[in-house]
């Protein structure tokens, strides 16, 4: 694999915040783990299809997890 198709694995997932104070979850159990993406182009695309779709529901939120930083710390220098 080259450069240009390495994966970046990146994981999307979301839910209810208990306060917009924070980043503490109402219930883990009810967290939306949309997926994992092989770059953060197509990430990107899922999290905004998810941010857009729940736009009306305040607490709810969604993030973009970079694991191929936690999976190897040197991609996080490039």
């Amino acid at each position: 694999m080259d450069a240009e198709q390495k994966q970046l694995l990146h994981l999307v997932f979301g839910g209810e915040l208990s306060s917009l104070d924070g980043l503490t979850f109402k219930d883990l159990a009810k967290l939306d783990m949309v997926g994992v993406f092989p770059n953060y182009a197509s990430a990107h695309a899922a999290w905004k299809a998810k941010a857009q779709a729940t736009v009306d529901q305040a607490q709810t939120r969604y993030f973009i997890v970079h694991l191929h930083r936690l999976l190897d710390p040197e991609t996080a220098k490039s």
